[in-house]
């Protein structure tokens, strides 16, 4: 009893369990390389197959159906036909395996697998790794449109250089998107809610809230107080981006965003640069989402005003994924003319 209150014996205890957790994680990343290595394989050996035209075509559709019967007989679960067109498509769009990344599970291949256009693909594969998605949280941003939000706005360069390196975040509209979309809320059309109240769904909904804001936000408070000359004045939500060392602002508009809105906003940025900023901070960044936004009063208002002041328009259902692709689709061709 007596050696369980030593030091040395908590010492000995906790470095077991540092390196048992450790071990137990390693372990688990061997077994998913592995897995990832091994489907790849089975796809390979099956497009092989069928390319030496071993089979006649009319028995070619019959093919992933007998091997899921005789895999499943011989090696039980694992070996369902929809897992093997997946391993199949696995080979035919990562024909070369070294580009494989271990950080990605199965069920995140199976999920990317799932989108035909390779820049939409790519773009998610590349964002769910730096951002380290889960799988839902990938189900989630293929579900939100973000790749095609991301690019309704970009030239076919821009795009092609999302598509491939993904979402870096280097300046400040980087970490800006067109529409936002808080569909999680779950709050139906055309139903009206007051902006505190929508304050409080998104602060309710808090993880989700941040997998749309993006990388790097970290949450300072609610409602932050701003007290200038005895007035009291209150920023709806308050972040930290770790990324850009930089404070966040944002502030929530039910209707259309008015200019003393964006006024309102500069003085929060001005007192926050010069009273709440330390030593290695950069200029805050302030946000205004909006349900509509006057592009023409935008810019009258933001005149010669700070440039990291951005009005964005949020909404509370999924975009349409086809007209955000045939958007996309009309500026990829119009540079090929």
């Amino acid at each position: 009893m007596v050696l369980k209150t030593t030091e040395a014996y908590h010492g000995l205890l906790e470095a077991i369990s540092v390196t048992y957790t450790q071990g137990q994680v390693r372990a688990l990343q061997a077994v998913n390389v592995q897995l990832i290595q091994t489907y790849w394989r089975l796809g390979q050996h099956i497009v092989e197959f069928e390319q030496k035209g071993e089979m006649r075509a009319e028995y070619g559709k019959e093919l992933l159906s007998q091997l899921a019967l005789d895999l499943g007989l011989r090696h039980g679960k694992g070996f369902s036909r929809s897992n093997l067109v997946y391993m199949r498509l696995f080979y035919q769009r990562y024909p070369i395996s070294e580009k494989l990344s271990h950080q990605l599970s199965w069920s995140h291949y199976v999920e990317l697998l799932k989108l035909d256009d390779p820049l939409e693909r790519n773009f998610y594969e590349k964002q769910a790794i730096a951002e380290h998605w889960s799988v839902p949280e990938l189900k989630r941003q293929k579900a939100a449109s973000l790749f095609l939000r991301l690019a309704a706005s970009k030239d076919k360069a821009a795009i092609l250089q999302l598509a491939s390196q993904g979402k870096p975040v280097e300046k400040p509209t980087d970490i800006l998107r067109e529409p936002y979309v808080f569909e999680f809320l779950k709050i139906p059309e055309p139903h009206q809610i007051s902006e505190t109240d929508l304050e409080t769904l998104l602060c309710d909904h808090f993880q989700p809230f941040l997998l749309e804001l993006g990388k790097g936000f970290t949450f300072v408070g609610r409602q932050y107080r701003v007290t200038i000359n005895n007035t009291h004045y209150r920023v709806d939500l308050v972040f930290y981006h770790r990324i850009l060392r930089c404070f966040v602002l944002i502030d929530l508009k039910m209707g259309e965003v008015q200019h003393y809105d964006i006024g309102q906003m500069n003085l929060y940025l001005g007192y926050f640069a010069n009273e709440e900023n330390v030593e290695g901070d950069n200029p805050p960044i302030g946000i205004i989402l909006s349900r509509d936004k006057d592009e023409l009063l935008v810019k009258y208002a933001t005149y010669n005003m700070n440039s990291q002041l951005f009005v964005q328009k949020y909404q509370l259902y999924l975009p349409d994924p086809e007209a955000l692709r045939l958007e996309l689709e009309n500026t990829l061709r119009e540079f090929e003319r």
